[in-house]
């Protein structure tokens, strides 16, 4: 998938995806991911087993991620530059946002 259909197939992104490919930004898995979520949102956002599992079959298999690593029972992912630059242009528009709720 091309980084414009990327864009235009995940703007935008719901709240969870947000932050599970966020969280890949370094080599994590599910459970990992499920933690780092729970951190950097202050327990605001959980995602659960299934959010995660079937955000990362779809994430992959659009070329967002990649797995990295895979041992017994766990795989690891990491964000490669597709989902970088989703993550951009959703932060990109996220900011618009923001600014247009705080203007006159």
């Amino acid at each position: 998938m091309t980084n414009d259909a990327a864009v235009k197939n995940y703007l935008p992104m719901t709240e969870s995806m947000y932050y599970i490919l966020l969280s890949l930004f370094k080599p994590r898995h599910g459970y990992a991911i499920m933690l780092h979520v729970g951190v950097i949102t202050n327990g605001r956002v959980r995602v659960g087993p299934g959010t995660i599992y079937n955000s990362l079959s779809r994430l992959e298999r659009d070329g967002l991620i990649r797995l990295v690593d895979e041992n017994e029972r766990r795989k690891t992912y990491q964000a490669t530059d597709s989902g970088r630059h989703v993550i951009a242009a959703e932060i990109t528009r996220l900011k618009e946002l923001y600014d247009n709720g705080t203007q006159e």
